[in-house]
């Protein structure tokens, strides 16, 4: 094997720390991608919690969601639950990867700024910062005016989403 010759070794940090930052569209569509496999886990959890309530209650006495009483705490336990569920999926692929299914597709990694990996405070800050960023709508246009081109949620989690180059 000559010195010429391409490793299969992975990249370093190095490498990944000068690839160039995402823009919001890419970073939208993959959003969408991965919009589309969360509803697909959102309807599993549903299924999972509506066959729990069936089993403890009965088919008629199953509680209802609503925000009164102690119908409020388990809805509130619920969507709670969803959400964790939802996050789960995240801190999994990033920690793994720092890819998810929709940023795969488009080629996006998320990543410290040095190009590591994001570390399990990182994703599990991300998770609580990006749902608040895109209800905001602010949170992601930041990166059109930003320098870096980073979203609200990246700066405050330390974190990058970077455009992977094509393989050959």
């Amino acid at each position: 094997m000559s010195a010429d010759s391409p490793t299969t070794a992975e990249p370093t940090p190095r490498y990944h720390a000068a690839l160039p930052v995402a823009g919001l569209g890419r970073r939208l569509v993959a959003l969408v991608y991965d919009g589309l496999l969360l509803l697909a886990m959102a309807f599993a959890y549903g299924a999972l919690i509506l066959t729990v309530e069936v089993q403890l209650f009965g088919a008629s006495e199953a509680p209802v969601l609503h925000w009164g009483g102690i119908g409020g705490l388990w809805t509130a336990l619920f969507y709670l639950g969803l959400w964790a569920w939802l996050a789960l999926y995240y801190l999994w692929c990033w920690r793994r990867s720092g890819q998810t299914l929709g940023m795969k597709t488009w080629r996006l990694r998320l990543q410290q700024p040095d190009g590591s990996p994001p570390t399990l405070r990182q994703a599990w800050l991300r998770c609580l910062l990006a749902p608040l960023a895109l209800a905001s709508v602010i949170g992601y246009l930041w990166c059109l005016w930003s320098r870096s081109g980073d979203c609200l949620h990246d700066r405050w989690s330390g974190t990058r989403v970077v455009v992977l180059p094509r393989k050959r």
